[in-house]
């Protein structure tokens, strides 16, 4: 309490000026999402109280974020297009989704993964933030220009036929699980089939003439019809907000822009009464937990979406935790990444409850509030009490904003969020890899898949496929790098080591030294598995020395195996000197020892080995 009291007036003022940083952002998400305006500003609500109650950054501020708004939409579409497109329906399914993401960042804490998620290469949260960018701008130029597809009855129209189709399955499937699709019941199907009214027809019609819309690809589709049929109003609404976000920077940053943008333009629309679009009604009074999350739950609904509920989790713990670094450098402090992530996983746990969209640790808003005074976690719990009240009290008010105000406002996000920083990168970035006749470079190609996919494709698995391309190239530089410091390879001449001078020369004829240095790992396998081309005929012995072979992985086990076999056949007795305990251990797992090396084939000291050889070779001949 005391650290809580510390700096009071710093807090104050710093929670203050965050929490409005956070109210346009946060309906704009909202509106963004699917789910409307209220959804944005519980999940800033809940996600700020609770994310600075438990976490572990001192001056983070939460709430809904760009990526984890951009994954919601996903998940949102895809549910609410398993339902009819009714969101009601979907909302519980939906909310457990975020739940679900809750949890996981609980788990991730407890678990300890914070201090893993550092290791995300960069090119793909570069690809992916850069993806994040193209998504928002791309989506919200329809609204912008104030075009709805499910309200343009020409474009609705042809989704009837379609429409119908639909309605009549679902009917036979309801029956089909009612038990009453057999022919003597089929007067039944007749009957119902006369329910389906033009009104139904065109409800379902334009559900699917929005589903075709959404995402990247669907407004790609009908941006020509936007243009065709743009609403001057609306769209000046959102230029004058644009103009408005960059224009007030070249003034002040002391006010954000972006409310004074939303005040300055929503004010003058409502005012002079103009014939604009508003954003849903915000709901007034304090926000009520959706118990329906649990009195509604089916698991069948949510199992698709169980990995997508762990990247949204994980997505939140990245986001979140690259914002605790930069608060760690802004106020000279070290934050606790495990607990962060169980505050984060709170925070999103409880605004899931309420209807709240999920959210993060959000960058501008913690440097906002830092350079505003904001020094403990009361800054973050201020920020949620200020955006409550303000619904509490201005509620009404808010659900005049215009639609197109908060397009422009997403729109300038859009542009912000992306990593200009990676792209001018691209063309200095080393080109070391090659595709048939061009050279790339592998970073550059990890951003570039990554960009695409998320873009037009799914955001989820192209965060998976860049992290697994990105460890493969890793990997691949990592081998041959090793590889190429290493002396595991064959040698046109091996040099010969102090100890190796005096080497009597009744043994030169019939005795190979083999010197290995550095990891026997799958990066050197295919170089040590040709030695035998390096044995002169009249070798009977080969002495591999493995004093500076510190590391053998599986790969490089079954390689040795393979050598020793080879030896074996073709007559030649293999001696190991200065087996080190790692690579011993893995010899012995699959009995290499003593199968194939048996113990007294095993010496600690190269003279031993000699002495041993001398011996042998002398009981041999006589």
């Amino acid at each position: 309490m005391r650290d809580f009291l510390s700096n009071l007036k710093g807090d104050f003022f710093g929670g203050l000026t965050a929490g409005i940083v956070a109210l346009p952002l946060a309906l704009a998400f909202g509106v963004s999402s699917g789910l409307g305006p209220s959804a944005g500003l519980y999940g800033a609500i809940f996600i700020s109280f609770f994310a600075a109650l438990f976490g572990g950054t001192n001056t983070q501020i939460s709430g809904p974020t760009a990526p984890m708004t951009a994954i919601s939409m996903v998940i949102i579409a895809g549910l609410v297009a398993l339902y009819d497109g009714s969101i009601e329906k979907a909302l519980p399914a939906i909310l457990c989704v975020f739940l679900l993401a809750g949890l996981f960042q609980i788990a991730l804490g407890l678990l300890g993964i914070g201090k893993y998620i550092r290791y995300i290469p960069y090119p793909v949260v570069s690809g992916f933030m850069t993806a994040i960018g193209a998504i928002i701008i791309i989506t919200q130029i329809v609204p912008a220009i104030g075009y709805y597809p499910k309200e343009d009855m020409a474009f609705v129209e042809q989704f009837k036929p379609q429409a119908e189709e639909l309605i009549l399955e679902n009917i036979l499937r309801e029956e089909a699980g009612e038990g009453i699709l057999v022919l003597e019941d089929f007067e039944e199907t007749i009957n119902r089939s006369g329910e389906i009214t033009e009104e139904s027809i065109l409800n379902e019609a334009r559900t699917l003439a929005a589903t075709e819309a959404s995402g990247v690809i669907g407004a790609l589709k009908v941006i020509s019809k936007a243009i065709k049929n743009i609403d001057w109003l609306e769209f000046s609404l959102a230029l004058a907000t644009i103009i408005f976000i960059y224009g007030f920077k070249r003034i002040t940053k002391i006010i954000p822009s972006t409310l004074i943008a939303l005040v300055l333009v929503s004010g003058f629309a409502y005012i002079f009464k103009l014939d604009y679009r508003t954003i849903e009604q915000i709901p007034e009074g304090f926000p009520m937990p959706r118990l329906e999350i649990f009195t509604s739950f089916k698991l069948t609904a949510i199992t698709p979406y169980i990995f997508t509920a762990l990247t949204l989790g994980l997505l939140g713990a990245i986001d979140s935790l690259l914002t605790s670094v930069v608060a760690d450098n802004m106020t000279k402090t070290k934050h606790k990444p495990n607990k962060e992530l169980v505050g984060q996983g709170i925070g999103n746990s409880i605004a899931a409850i309420f209807g709240g969209l999920p959210g993060a640790g959000a960058t501008i808003r913690t440097v906002v509030n830092i350079n505003s005074g904001g020094k403990t976690k009361l800054s973050g719990m201020l920020a949620g009490i200020f955006l409550l009240l303000i619904l509490l009290v201005l509620g009404p008010i808010a659900s005049q904003i215009p639609a197109a105000v908060l397009a422009g406002i997403l729109i300038t996000v859009g542009i912000n969020v992306m990593d200009y920083k990676g792209l001018r990168a691209i063309p200095s970035l080393p080109k070391d890899i090659t595709i048939g006749p061009i050279r790339l470079s592998s970073e550059v190609l990890v951003l570039l898949v990554v960009l695409v996919l998320s873009t037009f494709w799914n955001l989820v698995y192209a965060v998976g496929i860049g992290l697994i391309f990105a460890s493969l190239m890793f990997m691949k530089k990592m081998g041959d790098l090793t590889a190429k410091r290493s002396l595991v390879k064959v040698l046109p001449k091996e040099k010969i080591w102090p100890d190796e001078k005096n080497f009597p020369v009744s043994l030169k004829q019939e005795v190979f030294i083999k010197h290995l240095k550095g990891p026997l790992f799958f990066g050197s396998t295919s170089d040590f598995q040709i030695l035998s081309e390096q044995i002169p005929k009249t070798a009977k012995f080969v002495i591999l020395r493995l004093g500076l072979m510190e590391y053998m992985d599986q790969s490089g086990l079954y390689a040795m195996e393979e050598v020793l076999l080879e030896l074996k056949k073709n007559d030649i007795t293999p001696l190991f000197v200065d087996v080190l305990d790692q690579p011993k251990y893995m010899m012995e797992r699959i009995d290499i020892i003593p199968d194939l090396i048996p113990p007294e084939h095993i010496f600690d000291r190269f003279d031993q080995c000699i002495k041993w050889l001398q011996e042998s070779t002398y009981n041999n001949n006589f």
